[in-house]
């Protein structure tokens, strides 16, 4: 079935009203009819199976029939501060983090970082990459859409995430398997979670002090050296399974 987002605000009572691009998408990508049946968002954690009552040239009316139980999110906000990549590798782990449960996406400009973006050029590409949050959001049932932050220096990066609950930096000369097993695992469902990820270069070692001094945790992701696209979808797989692991046992 169809999955579209709204803001809370368009909720009016038994009906949702659609505006933007998804009333072409509707109209003329899709061709839904009157009667049809789609799942609404409001971003608000609640989701309605609706079906199409009127449309124009500029909205869709949904009605509301019924409210939909929700269960897709993860119970703890996980933040991914992750390290400018090369070409288009961005995109796919915008796309992957969404399906994987993350709350929130902030790029960060490290120092070996290759990629170099001005305002202009960042402005564009986050752009593409929410568009990229959203359709992932769609694909995989989420209830809110991820947001992608604009671009961030690395200092900035560790004080946005100074007040989150846990602050986790995998590190290829981190060592100790069983020190990362526990700290993992004392991490409870509600707490929030920021994972710092290195570009293709990795952080430099003052990057990595600089975060341990902030409260950040070093760990190690195994004996393997892992591409940047691929050790932020590692750590986020692992929490997704310990957080809903711990849920259902709550």
């Amino acid at each position: 079935m169809h999955h579209f987002f709204v803001t809370p605000e368009q909720v009016k009572e038994e009906n949702i009203w659609i505006t933007g691009s998804d009333v072409n998408h509707i109209k003329n990508v899709l061709r839904m009819k009157l009667g049809e049946e789609l799942e609404i968002s409001d971003g608000n954690n609640k989701k309605y199976l609706c079906e199409i009552a009127s449309m124009s040239s500029d909205e869709v009316v949904a009605l509301i029939k019924e409210e939909l139980a929700v269960d897709t999110e993860l119970p703890s906000k996980i933040y991914l501060f992750q390290g400018l990549p090369k070409s288009d590798k961005m995109e796919l782990i915008v796309q992957k983090a969404v399906e994987l449960g993350v709350y929130e996406i902030i790029p960060v400009a490290t120092k070996r970082a290759v990629v170099k973006l001005d305002d202009k050029k960042a402005g564009k590409k986050v752009e593409r990459w929410q568009a990229i949050a959203e359709g992932g959001a769609k694909q995989s049932g989420r209830n809110v859409i991820p947001e992608v932050k604009h671009v961030m220096p690395y200092k900035e990066a560790i004080q946005y995430a100074e007040n989150l609950d846990v602050i986790l930096i995998p590190y290829e000369l981190a060592e100790g398997m069983q020190e990362t097993k526990q700290m993992i695992s004392s991490i409870q469902p509600g707490q929030s979670i920021g994972i710092f990820i290195g570009p293709e270069g990795g952080f430099e070692t003052a990057e990595v002090e600089y975060a341990v001094l902030h409260h950040a945790k070093a760990i190690t992701l195994g004996k393997r050296i892992l591409r940047t696209e691929t050790a932020g979808l590692t750590i986020l797989s692992i929490l997704m399974y310990h957080l809903e692991s711990e849920a259902h046992n709550l």
